[in-house]
Order: structure tokens, then C-alpha cells, then sequence
């Protein structure tokens, strides 16, 4: 029996009633099939959680349909994250173009913890205790939530050109960090690591001789049982990889426009 989760399907999907607008991101619930999508169309109905350049940071009730405001910036809040934790309240992570991180207690109107960031917040990724933040001038900020307020160390990106998307990896030791010139880096935490780290070149056409068109990585979303990645660009693909083989697992047929963002459920089965 072939168990290879790449294998080309036909079953795929379309969402009934999607967003009228560009969507800007996709989240699955960590508990369920749960599948939320944020857009341009400033329509809240189909999100959990939101922030946006009205410097204001949403929550959705699901069962009740009521939204109240939980976070607010004195900027456009660029990254959003249900931090998880053990036994305790739900804790919201929000940075934002004020140059700020922010913990928020959704009991509570003010923040729980804040952090001076660097630059601009550009990409974050929570895989508890391990929070990743990456902002302009290629600055990254990694965090153990045992002290959220404090970097567990601050570095230059591995990548020489600006950050869109970053992704902490399902053994919680690293992240991937993906960049406007079709490149990954693969990036490990904890120094006995640190030599494993490489970079990579993607999403790259070199179909006219003498002549490379490079694309951005959009997004990367790590598979939450096998610890393999996806990656997704401009150029409308997306592509499977397997870090620690350092190989290509499966690249898709081109969708016909930019992929701005994927995510696998919480199961890994979609």
C-alpha cells in the first residue's frame, strides 16, 4: 500500500463561500478541522482570531457569532498567534509595524508582556516554548515562552534579502525562514545544532537561457506529524521538501496565480 502523504490526489476541495476579496493568510484549529481565512474584504464572519491596519487585534466566538477586541497596537498589526499552554488561559501573541510584541490574557484589556522588537514585525511562528519573530532589516528574535519577554537570542537572517514568512519546526529545535529571493533557510536553536543549518535556492524558472526568474516564498507550513515543509510563491506553485534528507519531496502544477499562504490541519491528514 502506498502511504506516501505527496502523492498527486484528485480529491481536493474548494471552500463553499470563500472570501470576496484576497486572502492574506489561512490557520487550521490545532483541535479541529477548523479551517479560518483572513481577506482584504474586511468580512470578520469566517475568523478566530485577527489583526489588521486598524491596529486592533479581533477574536471570534465561534458558537455565539460575537466579536470583541482582545489586542491593540499603535501600528497595523502585522503577525497574530494563539500562543499554546498548558493549563492555563489562552494567551495571544500580536507584533506589529509599531515595532512591538504583545501578550495578551483575552480577560484582560491590557497587555500581559511586551518587547521592544528591533524593526518592524514582518513574520512569527509559535510552536510553544518556541516563538520565532522576524522583522525588517532582516533581524529574527527567537523566544522560550518559559521567559517571553526576553530573546533567547537575537540574529541576522541567514538570507540577504527581506523576510516573508517564517515556520518553527514540530520538534520545537529550529525554523525555516523563507525570503523574497526564492530562498529557505533552515535554522537550528540550540548551538550543538547550529552547524546543521543550510540554506537553499526555489521557486526559481530557468526556462530562458541565461535567465533566472526568482520568486518570492510566500508562506512555509511544516507538517505537524512527519516534520517535513511546505513552501509556496508567486509564481503559483507550491513544493514539498524534506529538511533533514535536504531533498524535494514533490512540486505541484502551478495553480495560475500567487499562493500568499497554506496551512496543514492539525492532524496533517489535509
Amino acid at each position: 500500500m502506498n502511504t506516501n502523504p505527496y502523492k498527486q490526489t484528485t480529491n481536493n476541495v474548494e471552500i463553499s463561500q470563500p472570501p470576496s476579496d484576497a486572502v492574506s493568510e489561512l490557520a487550521f484549529s490545532s483541535k479541529a478541522n477548523y479551517l479560518a481565512a483572513s481577506s482584504w474584504d474586511n468580512e470578520d464572519g469566517s475568523k478566530v482570531v485577527s489583526g489588521g491596519a486598524d491596529k486592533a487585534g479581533r477574536m471570534i466566538d465561534l458558537a455565539t457569532g460575537q466579536t470583541s477586541q482582545v489586542a491593540q497596537h499603535d501600528g497595523p498589526i502585522r503577525c497574530i498567534k494563539f500562543v499554546e499552554a498548558e493549563n492555563s488561559s489562552p494567551i495571544i501573541a500580536t507584533a506589529g509595524w509599531d515595532k512591538m510584541l504583545k501578550y495578551w490574557d483575552t480577560r484582560q484589556p491590557t497587555p500581559i508582556g511586551t518587547v521592544n522588537l528591533p524593526e518592524r514585525a514582518y513574520a512569527m511562528d509559535c510552536n510553544n516554548p518556541l516563538l520565532v519573530v522576524a522583522t525588517a532589516e532582516r533581524k529574527v528574535l527567537v523566544f522560550d515562552m518559559a521567559n517571553p519577554t526576553t530573546p533567547f537570542e537575537t540574529v541576522d537572517s541567514p538570507l540577504r534579502w527581506q523576510t516573508r514568512t517564517v515556520a518553527c519546526f514540530t520538534k520545537k529545535d529550529g525554523y525555516a525562514i523563507g525570503s523574497i529571493e526564492g530562498r529557505v533557510g533552515i535554522q537550528y536553536v540550540d548551538p550543538k545544532m547550529k552547524e546543521k543549518s543550510f540554506s537553499f535556492k526555489c521557486h526559481r524558472n530557468n526556462d530562458i537561457p541565461m535567465k533566472s526568474t526568482v520568486s518570492s516564498v510566500n508562506t512555509i507550513s511544516v507538517h505537524p506529524v512527519y516534520g517535513t515543509f511546505s513552501t509556496a510563491s508567486n509564481d503559483g506553485s507550491f513544493i514539498f521538501w524534506d529538511k533533514d534528507a535536504k531533498q524535494r519531496l514533490k512540486a505541484h502544477a502551478n495553480l495560475g496565480g500567487p499562493i500568499v499562504s497554506t496551512a496543514f490541519s492539525g492532524d496533517g491528514k489535509l
